[in-house]
């Protein structure tokens, strides 16, 4: 065998990445594009606190993969190079999805270190960072990222609720809120309580699915940062944008990248072709469907495998099957098949069977492979 591997064939120490982590889910862009307009409008609802004022409250709404989160991590890293004065903490809802686990992220935000875990009362854990922030005299900006998952569990209102009251207990205390929410189908102030829906009337700021010249350009930049010179040419690089714009998600063409240049390198090619591209769409058309499963609890995972196993079937016989496996009772069980059909995951499609009246039948919303497949 020849010392020099083939023109065009990647030795075993080379990438065809310059730089890999910019294909990943948590990275910021150094440049944001095709976004002014809501980051104008997001700086504007944020200057009073910049000044020691409490700030306006914001309705960040939009489909998954449009910028929300990348948005919101800028305005923060802007905010903190202007003031020491404003503490901004984002919260992730799917990970931190009831007010006391919010609230200890906030805690965790202010002192900089986890909350006791014998568990102290909610009242004291919010009245410990909301003294810290009068004392200190700052401004707080808490964004809900993901707020749908709140809503999910039924504990949207009473956050919001703790969140806008501060002040009326904590005289001083200015706390501002940026609710963001990926899911286009959740109206939320409509679900919202009266009392919250009375106090909360945020700026509203929409980010649209990107289309195929913005989805281009994104990519283009991330290619450039991501891969060295050469590895994908442009066609299929427009290739990857039409599959992104398939899919209305901008992150499941940014795991295209990543997963083709991958494959290439498994080839021990130097460059992504056309076929890298098709074989990784079989996975990253799932990144959202990985994304919502990677935040069920052990429960919602069994009822979403039970559904699977009986795919289109009434819900009586799911629920008895389901019952089964987890001994949980019929509340339990409905609560789970909402959240699972708000989370797009499932279909709960009402229909008429004969002779009962009205039932619902439950589908799974992608390949029953697909679901059982990343279950495991």
């Amino acid at each position: 065998m020849p010392d020099d591997p083939e023109e065009g064939m990647l030795s075993w120490d080379e990438s065809v990445f310059r730089d890999e982590h910019v294909f990943e889910i948590d990275y910021v862009p150094e440049t944001f594009k095709h976004r002014a307009g809501q980051m104008r409008n997001l700086t504007y609802a944020l200057r009073p606190a910049v000044r020691g004022s409490r700030p306006l409250n914001v309705m960040v709404r939009g489909p998954p993969g449009t910028g929300k989160t990348t948005a919101i991590q800028k305005l923060f890293d802007e905010v903190g190079a202007q003031t020491s004065d404003v503490r901004t903490i984002r919260v992730n809802c799917q990970v931190n999805a009831t007010r006391y686990s919010v609230f200890s992220r906030l805690f965790e935000g202010t002192f900089d270190y986890e909350p006791p875990s014998s568990g102290i009362s909610f009242k004291k854990l919010f009245g410990q960072i909301a003294e810290k922030l009068v004392e200190d005299d700052r401004v707080l900006v808490v964004a809900l990222d993901d707020v749908n998952y709140l809503f999910y569990e039924n504990e949207a209102s009473d956050t919001l609720y703790s969140l806008l009251r501060a002040h009326e207990e904590y005289p001083g205390a200015k706390i501002g809120v940026i609710v963001v929410s990926s899911d286009p189908a959740l109206d939320v102030i409509d679900e919202l309580d009266s009392r919250v829906q009375s106090v909360f009337r945020p700026e509203d700021v929409y980010f649209p699915v990107y289309d195929s010249p913005e989805i281009v350009d994104i990519l283009d930049e991330r290619v450039t940062r991501g891969f060295h010179d050469g590895v994908i040419a442009r066609d299929t690089l427009e290739h990857v944008a039409d599959l992104t714009a398939d899919s209305g998600d901008l992150r499941v063409g940014i795991d295209l990248l990543r997963r083709a240049g991958l494959n290439a390198e498994m080839r021990a090619s130097r460059t992504v072709e056309r076929q890298d591209v098709d074989e990784a769409y079989e996975q990253s058309k799932y990144v959202n469907l990985s994304r919502s499963l990677s935040g069920l609890t052990d429960t919602e995972r069994t009822l979403l495998e039970v559904i699977a196993n009986h795919d289109g079937e009434q819900a009586g016989e799911v629920y008895d099957a389901f019952r089964e496996q987890t001994e949980l009772g019929y509340t339990r069980y409905s609560e789970i098949v909402n959240k699972l059909d708000q989370l797009g995951l499932i279909d709960a499609e009402y229909t008429e069977v004969d002779g009962r009246g009205r039932s619902r039948s439950l589908s799974l919303s992608y390949e029953k492979e697909a679901v059982l497949d990343r279950l495991e």
